[in-house]
């Protein structure tokens, strides 16, 4: 078995997971798998999100702002996935600082220690840093090359 091989078959991929080519670089193909994944990502964690808002699985119980919330994430996520318009891409992108903004207004979890705390608050760092990746991508959309034209 060849190692090399295989992560680069299913971990890395130039077309596929193209996360460190830069925007100016990229193309429409390149794009779709990208905003394909991260509309994925958030459209599932989000409906997760609404559906526990909605039964009371949040620590602060049932919530109809942030199940509302919740879907209008999920529906903007769709309608980014199928347009790749900078505005859902902007909403979208909005997501990690709205989690932030529940997590210090709200509080953390009452179970979680401060190592938990921080994990939370640098992955939403990290997806906020990559949340305006994915609105740049929908900035330079309508301007990207074919694939068949590298």
């Amino acid at each position: 078995m060849n190692w090399e091989s295989f992560i680069k078959r299913y971990v890395w991929d130039d077309q596929r997971t193209p996360y460190l080519v830069r925007v100016s670089k990229i193309t429409r193909r390149q794009a779709d798998y990208e905003i394909y994944l991260y509309a994925v990502f958030l459209g599932v964690l989000f409906g997760v999100i609404t559906v526990a808002a909605l039964s009371g699985g949040l620590p602060g119980g049932r919530s109809e702002a942030i199940a509302v919330y919740g879907f209008t994430v999920v529906c903007s996520t769709i309608l980014f996935g199928a347009t790749k318009h900078l505005w859902p891409a902007l909403y979208c992108g909005a997501t990690p600082l709205a989690v932030l903004f529940y997590f210090f207004t709200s509080g953390f979890p009452p179970h979680l220690g401060g190592l938990d705390r921080f994990v939370l608050i640098a992955f939403a760092l990290i997806w906020l840093r990559y949340s305006m990746r994915i609105v740049n991508l929908a900035k330079a959309y309508p301007d990207l090359p074919d694939a068949h034209h590298e």
